[in-house]
């Protein structure tokens, strides 16, 4: 390694074949950093790496730290501290319900994640997620089965639908809606929701019932211009969730005077042809295409065995990632040498605060599948290869000493996704 001298390095502008001056730094180590195992080795995990570190003199947790190589034996380069940012759905409190059930992620499990949290919800078919409405905005993914939405604008307008396997829903905030499972599968559906404030609080949303139940009898008649036992029946609390009647996949709404929503609170996201890279697939909805959809953004990503999300980050907007199967790692860099790697995989949620430099590579050997989910009306990221391609060469070379031939091979448009 060169010896740290006090000048800047001096490049010929025209050519690289002279003897490259000594660096004002050391050059960057060459150390191989791959996961030193994976969740189905068959080892006992010891927190080494080379020469560095030694072994566990006292318990092992097994198939935690199977899972968990990047904080147990981190790479060399990882340095510094970044709050943790990785949340498995299996160490969230269930809340359990006649007809299914919800855990939830947000500050509390991760404090890192304040612009975004999430629910995992499950419905037997027929079952209700009851009428509500809450003071943010709620985006969804269905993962299994479907689900029959239905929704009340302010001026009156209404809407049904059935989102299926793949697809996607999105209510403004404080709009008042209800989530059914349908029988299209015997097992119902599950889903995941994102809302766009880290504070969110599933136990907190403003539910039909539980308003009911805290208003005298009496106002509720004069509220309807009813008689007071046409409410005999109305819960002393709350339902939440509660099993009922599957309804049909072609259920309309009442006819309103003031029409139906002019747009569409679903959308078919499966339908969606998506784009195919060397590595894999990746395809987006936000509000150029899921109109209503403006607070939050998703990119659906697949890699095969090896392949990575290339180097970028995301200007302003925050990603809540959601890891649907496979095994995958991710280093997150935050500026003033800090960064940190974490290993995933499915059920596991990432969090990458906006404009952290990332990479998410499938370190598994079967299909990564992912969501990338950002709050912003227009999912955007930066990739650091097109952006070396199209920086003046010579500024390029000035940093990171390159050769003309390496130049020339970066990308001057985005290559997404990068085959191993």
């Amino acid at each position: 390694m060169s010896s740290l001298v006090s000048s800047a390095p001096v490049i010929s502008p025209s050519s690289t074949s002279v003897a490259l001056p000594s660096p004002t730094v050391p050059y960057a180590s060459d150390d191989p950093n791959m996961p030193e195992w994976g969740p189905d080795s068959d080892v006992v995990p010891e927190p080494i790496r080379g020469s560095l570190g030694s072994k566990l003199l006292t318990y092992h947790n097994i198939p935690l730290e199977l899972e968990n190589s990047a904080l147990l034996a981190p790479p060399t380069t990882d340095h510094g501290n970044i709050p943790n940012a990785k949340w498995p759905f299996g160490l969230s409190h269930t809340r359990l319900q006649t007809g299914g059930w919800a855990r939830q992620q947000n500050i509390h499990e991760m404090p890192i994640s304040t612009g975004l949290a999430g629910v995992d919800m499950r419905l037997e078919a027929g079952a209700i997620r009851e009428l509500h409405w809450h003071n943010t905005a709620e985006w969804a993914y269905v993962l299994k089965g479907s689900t029959q939405i239905s929704t009340v604008t302010s001026d009156g307008q209404n809407y049904v639908a059935t989102v299926n396997k793949g697809d996607l829903w999105y209510f403004p905030p404080g709009q008042p809606h209800s989530l059914q499972a349908t029988a299209d599968s015997p097992d119902g559906t599950e889903f995941l929701l994102v809302f766009d404030n880290g504070a969110y609080d599933e136990s907190s949303t403003f539910l039909l019932t539980d308003w009911l139940a805290h208003v005298p009898k009496e106002v509720i008649a004069k509220n309807f211009g009813m008689s007071q036992s046409a409410f005999d029946h109305i819960p002393g609390q709350e339902l939440y969730i509660f099993p009922s009647a599957p309804p049909p996949d072609d259920a309309s709404p009442p006819t309103s005077p003031q029409g139906h929503t002019s747009e569409p609170y679903s959308f078919p996201f499966s339908q969606m042809a998506a784009r195919q890279f060397s590595g894999g697939t990746a395809k987006t909805a936000d509000s150029t295409t899921f109109t209503v959809s403006k607070t939050m953004a998703v990119s659906e990503i697949t890699l095969e065995p090896g392949a990575m999300r290339e180097l970028h980050w995301h200007p302003t907007q925050d990603e809540w990632t959601y890891f649907i199967e496979g095994y995958a790692r991710m280093t997150q860099y935050a500026a003033n040498g800090n960064a940190r790697t974490w290993d995933y995989q499915g059920n596991d949620i990432a969090y990458v605060p906006a404009s952290y430099g990332h990479y998410i590579e499938n370190v598994g050997n079967t299909t990564l599948h992912y969501l990338e989910i950002l709050k912003t009306d227009v999912y955007q990221d930066i990739s650091l290869n097109q952006w070396l391609a199209l920086t003046p060469p010579e500024l390029v070379k000035a940093h990171l000493q390159l050769s003309d031939q390496t130049i020339q091979h970066l990308s001057k448009t985005k290559p997404v996704i990068v085959g191993q």
